[in-house]
C-alpha cells in the first residue's frame, strides 16, 4: 500500500519545479532581443513593460495603485510572494515601466 506514496511525493515535487510557459514566441517576438532573453531567463529589470514583467513572472501576488508622482504620472506597485511568503519582491512602476525592484530574494537584482 505505500509503495506507491514515494513515487507520488517525488511526481508532486518535480511538478512544482517546472517551468511553466508564460508566454508564447509569438507575443514576445516584437521586443528588443535583450528584453527577449531577460523574458526567457525569467528575469526583470527597469525599464520593462508591464507586460513584458507579466511574462517573465507571471502575474503578481498583490497589486496596488499608488499617489501618482507630483508631476502626475501614475504609480502601480506589484508585490511577488514566493516560498509562502518567505521571500518579497517588490515592483515599482511609472507610467507603465519598471522603475523600481526591492526585494528580500537571494539574486534578485535591486
Amino acid at each position: 500500500m505505500r509503495r506507491w506514496l514515494l513515487p507520488l511525493m517525488v511526481f508532486v515535487l518535480l511538478s512544482g519545479c517546472a517551468k511553466e510557459m508564460r508566454y508564447s514566441h509569438e507575443e514576445i517576438k516584437d521586443y528588443p532581443p535583450e528584453i527577449q532573453e531577460h523574458i526567457k531567463a525569467g528575469e526583470v529589470v527597469t525599464g520593462m513593460t508591464l507586460q513584458q514583467v507579466r511574462y517573465a513572472w507571471g502575474a503578481p501576488t498583490v497589486v496596488k495603485v499608488l499617489e501618482p508622482t507630483p508631476e502626475g504620472r501614475e504609480r502601480v506597485q506589484w508585490e511577488y510572494h514566493r516560498w509562502g511568503g518567505s521571500f518579497k519582491t517588490i515592483l515599482r512602476f511609472t507610467d507603465g515601466r519598471l522603475t523600481e525592484i526591492v526585494s528580500t530574494e537571494p539574486g534578485i537584482a535591486k
